[in-house]
């Protein structure tokens, strides 16, 4: 399971790169290998349903065992298919990059982070900062 102390340092990094970049408001959840919250931030302005996005994000990745860019690629083939997986997790399973699976360097999983407050691509760089920041493997998925 991922630590607090790494989780901190993964919502650090996240928020870090975005403002950095100058990305708009930004929400972050890292979830453990089980899908329970460890941290969570949401910066000031992030609309409403960021929270619920992010967490989505990190949820579906380890619902699904792929990053959301793998589930991006899913839902454009089998759309069918991820609207009925979707249905299955309560709608917590969001299908866009912005999810990352973390592993340890030995490769065991640890949990997930989600990212929202971009476009897709942009939420994804600020997770794999987040990972890289605390010495974490990220795995976003493929196309």
């Amino acid at each position: 399971m991922i630590a607090l102390s790494a989780a901190r340092t993964v919502v650090d990094g996240v928020l870090a790169h975005a403002r950095a970049a100058r990305f708009p408001p930004m929400t972050v959840a890292v979830l453990d290998a089980a899908g329970q919250l460890v941290a969570f931030a949401r910066e000031d302005d992030s609309s409403l349903l960021r929270e619920r996005i992010a967490r989505g994000k990190a949820r579906g990745a380890l619902n699904l065992g792929v990053g959301s860019r793998s589930l991006a690629g899913k839902a454009a083939a089998h759309p069918a298919f991820i609207g009925a997986v979707t249905s299955l997790a309560d709608g917590e399973l969001v299908p866009v990059p912005g999810g990352v699976l973390v592993r340890d360097g030995a490769g065991v999983l640890l949990g997930a982070i989600g990212v929202s407050g971009h476009h897709p691509d942009a939420d994804e760089a600020c997770a794999l900062a987040g990972a890289e920041a605390a010495g974490l493997v990220a795995e976003p998925g493929e196309d």
